[in-house]
């Protein structure tokens, strides 16, 4: 069975064009997001919940359907494993379709690929910082108020707060400073 599915756009607000172009494949149902928002996808939930082996959910875009590479990821697995379809008319993916490799798999593994760059990028960026002397963290604070916010907590003639607004130093950094 056809099911269409679509949601506001910032090209189509009012969903009129995703209509049309669903009707004219006479989809049996369409499911109509009432928001363009990732939060609270009522219908995409319903249709989820609905979705029979051989179902073949027709979408505009790929992006009408997810939020994000791993949302999409997250959606092929459920339509394999009921056995349903997604047609995206746009990029022209058909998951019903037996040849070649199965979209979903190249997109889980987009995915990973994506992720590794971002961590690669950003264990390269520490490092490089390291080399150039560049401590990573919340900067430290001056050994010289650290010392003073601990005479006056053992003092006992001051409050935490008086502490903070005279040092800098917070209660739970003093405390720590204070277990070593």
């Amino acid at each position: 069975m056809l099911i269409g599915y679509m949601r506001p756009s910032q090209e189509d607000e009012t969903c009129e064009q995703q209509l049309q172009t669903l009707t004219a494949l006479n989809c049996h149902t369409i499911y109509s997001e009432d928001h363009s928002s990732p939060k609270k996808r009522v219908k995409l939930l319903e249709l989820l919940t609905n979705l029979k082996p051989d179902d073949k959910v027709v979408i505009n875009k790929l992006s009408i359907l997810a939020d994000s590479s791993r949302h999409l990821v997250e959606l092929l697995e459920t339509f394999d494993k009921k056995g349903a379809f997604i047609f995206s008319l746009k990029e022209g993916i058909d998951t019903s379709k037996a040849e070649g490799y199965p979209f979903y798999e190249i997109v889980k593994h987009l995915v990973e690929f994506q992720s590794d760059l971002i961590s690669e990028k950003t264990k390269k960026g520490l490092s490089d910082a390291k080399e150039k002397g560049i401590t990573s963290g919340r900067p430290r604070k001056p050994d010289k108020n650290v010392q003073q916010a601990i005479e006056m907590y053992q003092s006992k003639k001051h409050t935490l707060t008086q502490i903070k607004e005279a040092t800098g130093i917070s209660k739970s950094t003093l405390y720590r400073y204070l277990e070593n």
